[in-house]
């Protein structure tokens, strides 16, 4: 049996790609398990990989035959809210029923550490400006109430099967790798700085800006961008609290303050000297005007802080746009 230690699923995804290149950086042996449906296999870099998806139970299982895996995280995910409105069906298949896969498999090997990408979508919309893991959690979309099935599913494993687990629910990730080896890269593209930045580059036409009359400064929506390498740390950060013991938990993966959609715009003129084209759109229907993560329990549990500033967070971006 090869050493496998960690096996990434979803790991030549956006996030899963940053993770997998910290945990090679780490000398933290692993595995990538994808079916490239929106990965990348040029992302896969730094270890073995295993061209599969997870409805394939055959295919997951033959992974832990070949490896000796510790833990899972788990990235693996359809994230589209406005796709999951249209076709929830593939929502659920995927997000959900695939998972109970994963964790049937991992059971049957006895693998009982799992970290799991999650999302502030479960909270739905925000009651306070800034949310904490006590928030309740009512998604309002697919992709949320997907994403808040599993965190069940797994609490419930807890509970009977011994599974021990870390949830990470994530703002919004961006930035890409300083390096400019990995990035940003979607189909299609709906995240903002992403689209801004093509829009820029005159590869798309200009960018609609959704709503310039909410209760914000300027109108428009307030969001916690955090970089991909910030929420890479935590992970690894969260694989070693889990390794020492501690006990099963969910945390918020935030800055702590947030950036206006027309901040965002600002910052990237001023870091690439180009002008973005846009114009005002109308709302999109259920878009809370303020989404920004309360992190202490970040900090205070898994003694992680972000570090990359928003500034950063454009330049990497740029950085790996440029190149492409």
């Amino acid at each position: 049996m090869k050493k496998g230690g960690v096996l990434v699923v979803g790991g030549a995804g956006y996030i899963g790609a940053h993770v997998s290149k910290l945990l090679h950086q780490k000398n933290i042996p692993f595995i990538v398990l994808d079916n490239l449906s929106t990965g990348h296999k040029d992302f896969v870099k730094w270890s073995p990989f295993i061209h599969a998806d997870l409805s394939d139970k055959t295919a997951i299982e033959n992974c832990f035959k070949e490896y000796s895996i510790q833990t899972v995280m788990h990235f693996s995910a359809l994230a589209n809210v406005a796709d999951s409105v249209i076709d929830p069906a593939s929502y659920y298949q995927n997000n959900v029923v695939n998972t109970l896969n994963l964790l049937d498999i991992m059971k049957k090997y006895q693998v009982s550490e799992f970290i799991f990408s999650s999302t502030c979508a479960t909270y739905g919309i925000p009651q306070t400006d800034t949310l904490n893991e006590t928030h309740p959690q009512n998604p309002i979309n697919p992709y949320g109430h997907s994403k808040l099935m599993i965190e069940q599913i797994v609490k419930d494993y807890a509970k009977a099967y011994g599974l021990r687990y870390g949830f990470l629910r994530y703002f919004n990730a961006a930035g890409a790798d300083p390096d400019a080896e990995i990035g940003e890269t979607h189909s299609p593209e709906t995240h903002l700085i992403p689209l801004a930045i093509e829009a820029l580059q005159g590869k798309r036409d200009a960018l609609t800006v959704f709503g310039n009359d909410y209760p914000t400064p300027d109108g428009t929506c307030i969001r916690d961008y955090i970089h991909v390498n910030d929420l890479a740390d935590a992970h690894i950060k969260l694989f070693h609290y889990l390794q020492a013991g501690n006990p099963n938990t969910a945390i918020n993966l935030g800055v702590g303050h947030g950036n206006s959609v027309l901040e965002i715009l600002a910052t990237i003129e001023t870091v690439t000297g180009k002008k973005v084209p846009y114009a005002f759109g109308q709302r999109r229907e259920g878009d809370p005007p303020i989404l920004v993560a309360n992190n202490r329990k970040a900090q205070e549990v898994l003694g992680w802080s972000p570090t990359y500033t928003l500034n950063e967070i454009i330049s990497t971006a740029w950085n790996w746009y440029k190149r492409q």
